[in-house]
């Protein structure tokens, strides 16, 4: 579906019309989309569907994936959370899981930041070299 700038001009005015403090506030979009859908002016399905988009990336934004090998210790967690608060500001939702195909190390993904120290990630590279 081809979306018109002055529609992508709107999506991104409704977008920040539901930040609060650099924030998304759930209810606000809620309400957004709500008071759309019943107005439905002229292209208001491309339009909260490039909305939905600058969320998706808003909270792909403000989510970090932390993955280890073996579970991590809470004192451990506690020093990434605080760590990656500093580097990326607060707000950030964790999900920390142990994924043994990783071998050894972390993975940790902010946003589309990918910071990869682990032995699979290790060998990838080494793999790619040859």
């Amino acid at each position: 579906m081809k979306i018109s700038k002055q529609t992508r001009r709107d999506a991104r005015q409704l977008f920040r019309a539901c930040l609060v403090a650099d924030a998304l506030d759930e209810n606000r979009a809620r309400q957004a989309v709500a008071a759309v859908v019943r107005q439905k002016p002229r292209g208001y399905v491309a339009l909260l569907s490039h909305f939905q988009r600058l969320v998706r990336l808003e909270v792909a934004r403000r989510t970090a994936r932390v993955e280890s090998a073996a579970p991590l210790p809470p004192e451990m967690q506690a020093r990434m959370q605080s760590d990656l608060t500093r580097k990326y500001g607060p707000g950030l939702n964790f999900t920390f899981s142990a994924n043994a195909a990783l071998i050894g190390g972390v993975r940790i993904q902010v946003g589309g930041d990918v910071y990869n120290g682990s032995v699979q990630g290790r060998l990838a590279a080494l793999r790619e070299s040859f």
